[in-house]
Order: structure tokens, then sequence, then C-alpha cells
């Protein structure tokens, strides 16, 4: 067997999340699926709660890695803001319903106002900020719009109108940015 390291842990970790779900999940199980003790694992992560932060950092940072390339993009700042509004909820939408076991995870750790979750709102509001020239704007925009990105939300995000609403929402914060507004 390959030495474990903390990869390995993560990706084991993100199976157990999938088939046990966040309440179920444990340390345990996860050294079970490695065929390792539960001591092993800790010696990468000190707890559980330390390990599923780590998890939700790296499926966070997998989901959005798109988003800081719009966010960089030299498309002019309304379409990079637009562009930047839709493509964090598909991100989102598509993570809960493609990977539901594991957004669950990251909906338990923002709910707990996590590290992790706070590092990725922070992360969100920075390139937000980057693109509409001001970090009250950027917190104001995403406050505005947290029904498409918020996972207390995610109950909504399936509903048909939503991507109509959004662009409507959308259509409503590109034109109160624009030049002379």
């Amino acid at each position: 067997m390959a030495a474990l390291d903390a990869e390995t842990i993560l990706l084991a970790t993100e199976d157990v999340l999938r088939r046990f779900g966040p309440a179920k999940a444990t340390v345990v199980d996860v050294a079970r699926a490695l065929g390792v003790s539960h001591a092993a694992v800790y010696r990468h992560f000190p707890s559980k709660a330390a390990l599923r932060e780590a998890v939700t950092r790296r499926w966070v940072g997998r989901m959005y890695a798109g988003l800081e390339a719009i966010a960089q993009s030299s498309a002019p700042r309304e379409q990079r803001l637009r562009d930047w509004l839709v493509a964090l909820f598909h991100a989102k939408r598509d993570a809960a319903i493609g990977e539901p076991e594991l957004f669950a995870t990251y909906r338990v750790l923002a709910l707990e106002n996590s590290v992790a979750a706070g590092e990725h709102v922070e992360a969100l509001l920075a390139q937000l900020a980057g693109i509409t020239g001001d970090a009250a704007s950027a917190r104001a925009i995403f406050e505005a719009t947290a029904s498409f990105h918020h996972p207390a939300h995610v109950g909504e995000w399936d509903r048909p109108d939503r991507d109509e609403l959004l662009d409507s929402v959308c259509t409503l914060i590109v034109d109160g940015v624009r030049p002379g507004r």
C-alpha cells in the first residue's frame, strides 16, 4: 500500500460522505475505507472538524475554479459581473444536484459559520470587488443575490423560473453599476 497522505484521505473522505452523508460519516469510516487505523487519519487531520474543513475547502475550490477567470477577464465590467453572477449560481446549483451529500456537508459547515465557509465568502467578495471596483458594492450585490448562492436557498434553485429571475436581477444590478449612475 502506498504511503498515506492528506490527498488520499480527502478522496476517501469524499467517498464516505457520499455514501453516509455528513451526519453519519465518521473518521472511523474513512479509516476503514483506507484500510488503516483512525489514528493514522488523525496524524494528518487533528479532528473530524479539521477533516471536514479540508474536504470543504478542496470541494469549494474545484466548484469555483472558473469564477476567478471570469473576474480577471478583459471583458467589460458589466459583462464580467453578469457572467460571474450566473456562473456562481450555476456552480452552486450543479453542485447541489450533482453531489448532494458533499453539498450537504458544505451547507452544514456554512451554517455552523466554519472557517472554510468564511474563507469561501471572503474569496468570492474579493473577486466581486475586483469586478465592481469597490468592496461596499461587492457586499451589497452579494447580499442582494443571496437567494441564488446561499445554501439556505438550495430548495429554490430547481424552480423553473430561477434562470429567468436571475437574468432579471442581473439586469437590474448591471444597469445600476453602469458609469453615470
